[in-house]
């Protein structure tokens, strides 16, 4: 179900496939007039796709079960254990439908503003289970504009232990700049998102966009 714009051994973008259905709901999160209820619906609805492709990326090892019948099924199972960090506000739009997929997730958060002036992140904030180095980490951040604040929060987990190609960070939206500016300080890291958009404007905002997401989905 992945379709990813470049070679995924150069670049490790992936952009989910195209579906009408997917088109369709874009459509109703990005009308300026949306209501605050179909906002999160289908924007919780893209997000659900963007983590089951991020989760379709960590490794897997081989597994059998005993089935009812007395048969032997030949699955699968994660190979490692998996924690979740969300940059808040947005990110936490993405909790949700995690732990939905795999209840007992852990979850970190971090808190990164961009400054209005200067446009770059600042920390403010962090918090994540003890043995994260050894997780693999879904980094949940529904916009990839800039990259100022994904770029701080790969850094911050790489400097609690984690490496960098245990990194898998979600996105709703992802436009080109933002997108080398991880890949290029941190080529190992896999980004998977729902959309890649056209540009920036001048207040850094993805055209043709959604506006500020934490704005409209927590109705602030």
């Amino acid at each position: 179900m992945l379709k990813n714009i470049e070679q995924q051994s150069k670049t490790h973008f992936y952009l989910i496939r195209q579906t009408n259905q997917l088109r369709a709901m874009h459509t109703i999160i990005r009308h300026k007039n949306a209501s605050r209820q179909d906002f999160i619906h289908y924007s919780t609805r893209i997000n659900r796709l963007v983590l089951e492709e991020a989760l379709n990326l960590l490794p897997f090892q081989e597994e059998m079960v005993q089935t009812p019948v007395g048969h032997i099924y030949k699955g699968l199972r994660f190979a490692s254990d998996i924690c979740g960090v969300s940059i808040l506000r947005a990110g936490e739009s993405m909790e949700t439908e995690l732990r939905l997929m795999i209840p007992a997730i852990r979850i970190g958060k971090i808190l990164i503003q961009r400054d209005k002036i200067t446009k770059l992140p600042r920390l403010y904030y962090s918090i994540f289970p003890e043995d994260i180095s050894k997780r693999h980490v879904i980094l949940m951040e529904p916009m990839l504009a800039t990259g100022g604040s994904a770029l701080s929060a790969i850094h911050l987990l790489i400097e609690k232990g984690v490496s960098e190609d245990n990194i898998v960070l979600g996105t709703l939206l992802a436009v080109r700049q933002g997108i080398d500016a991880v890949l290029t300080k941190y080529p190992k890291v896999k980004i998977v998102t729902s959309s890649l958009e056209e540009d920036l404007n001048e207040q850094c905002f993805m055209l043709p966009g959604i506006g500020d997401f934490g704005d409209r989905f927590f109705g602030t």
